[in-house]
């Protein structure tokens, strides 16, 4: 190919927005701004916002649609913290158009999300979610009446060497040090003392005993690699049918799995407005007191049974016998099993989503209320991109990098048309025979024998 020259820049003063290059993702965020109006996002969260704000005092301030707007880009371009969010729309023509800004204008900073964050309340994150739910349950995607549960732990924005005991205060490293002295070592170097504590018995960091001094919140627990770091615990209850994620809830990172999934069911009863039918999760969240309350709750659980020695029941347990005995049942069945694979691929699914390309599995933010509330707008968006994928063919931005087709959003609606006319032509001439079928290749329509 030839080699290209750098030109000279253009002394301009004046130009039109017609000049300005046009990104290949500018078709989704277009789609994705003709959705919220036709639904009258920018409305609702003004209205329900409305109460944080002042009528007359202070200078205007960020509209409440641009806020989550913005923060709806963290997860649609797997921006870690605000201050990336703020740099990336600084840059960025196409994320301008997005949020409404002219060329020109000056964009949200850091500072000014933070702020806005602290301000609106975690209830008003919450409408924000249960009203793109609500979008999702509209287009029938979120029927909610076979739900998959899970959870995840997100690493905090907290360093366990930073960790102090709650009887004396004493930092971690002052601890080991008190206890290297006492069993002899005079003046250890930090070598000596990491080789120290490495060999030491008892050796476990209880969360009774210690606690993070800038974020209570996070716990001392085993991350997904096998490390021991300050994390917190994400819980998903997702809708089996459409993948669509009906309820998302935080809780302390040493919490196990059994105690946990109460508040994640409630919390999806709430948004759906009624329970779920079926319950399918993991053998973590297997107990006889799990599946109990979730069959006298008239819910059926699909929760298999991890391996340990056959029980002995005693008297008065016959309601909760009865429960893990069909519970078991209703795992070795087919639809046990595949109701079990659907959940491994679309719970997971949301998980690789919200928090790998989401860029939310290391948390920048500290405190439980906090990161919840990222973790809504991070959880709509998800709910967006399945509305998307179902409206559109597309989900995400980065879905249409390298596609140098701007409308791409047009085609699944002509694959159906193209799809309806060949069938009708061929009903015409006497329908299919066997052995013939209908296959929508990259390009083109095929009639494969």
């Amino acid at each position: 190919m030839a080699m290209g020259t750098r030109k000279p820049a253009q002394d301009r003063t004046f130009f039109t927005m017609d000049d300005l290059p046009r990104a290949p993702t500018v078709p989704f965020y277009d789609q994705l701004n003709k959705v919220l109006d036709e639904a009258g996002f920018d409305t609702f969260v003004e209205d329900t916002c409305n109460e944080y704000y002042h009528e007359r005092l202070g200078r205007p301030s960020l509209a409440p649609g641009v806020y989550f707007r913005c923060l709806l880009l963290g997860y649609l371009l797997g921006l870690t913290s605000e201050r990336r969010i703020a740099l990336d729309i600084c840059d960025s023509l196409s994320l301008r158009a997005f949020l409404g800004y002219e060329f020109g204008n000056d964009t949200p900073d850091h500072s000014t999300l933070s702020r806005t964050r602290t301000r609106i309340a975690l209830e008003a994150h919450t409408k924000v979610f249960q009203w793109v739910l609500e979008r999702l349950r509209e287009a029938g995607l979120a029927e909610g009446a076979k739900v998959g549960v899970d959870a995840t732990t997100l690493e905090a924005n907290a360093a366990l060497e930073t960790l102090r005991r709650k009887d004396s205060g004493e930092q971690y490293l002052a601890f080991i040090l008190r206890l290297a002295e006492a069993s002899g070592l005079e003046s250890p170097t930090r070598e000596e003392l990491i080789d120290f504590d490495k060999k030491r018995k008892p050796k476990k960091l209880s969360n009774e005993e210690w606690e993070h001094p800038v974020d209570p919140d996070a716990r001392v627990a085993k991350m997904k690699d096998g490390a021991t770091d300050m994390a917190h615990k994400a819980e998903h209850l997702i809708d089996l049918e459409s993948g669509a994620m009906v309820a998302v809830t935080l809780q302390p990172a040493d919490s196990g799995d059994t105690t946990t999934i109460g508040e994640t069911l409630k919390a999806g009863e709430q948004a759906l407005g009624k329970a779920p039918e079926t319950v399918v999760a993991d053998k973590g969240y297997h107990s006889g007191a799990t599946v109990q309350a979730l069959e006298a709750h008239g819910q059926q659980a699909v929760i298999p049974e991890p391996k340990r020695p056959e029980r002995k029941w005693k008297d008065g347990q016959e309601a909760e016998r009865a429960a893990v005995e069909s519970t078991r049942e209703r795992v070795a069945s087919e639809a046990g099993r595949e109701l079990q694979r659907q959940r491994a691929e679309k719970v997971e699914r949301s998980m690789a989503h919200m928090y790998e390309t989401g860029g939310l599995r290391r948390v920048y933010l500290r405190g439980h209320n906090n990161i919840l509330k990222r973790l809504l707008v991070h959880a709509a968006g998800y709910n967006l991109g399945v509305l998307m994928r179902a409206r559109t063919g597309v989900g995400t931005p980065r879905s249409l990098q390298g596609q140098g087709l701007a409308g791409v959003f047009a085609r699944k609606s002509l694959k159906n048309a193209l799809l309806w006319a060949c069938e009708r032509l061929l009903s015409a001439r006497g329908g299919l025979r066997a052995g013939f079928r209908l296959r929508w290749p990259r390009e083109a329509v095929l009639i494969e024998a």
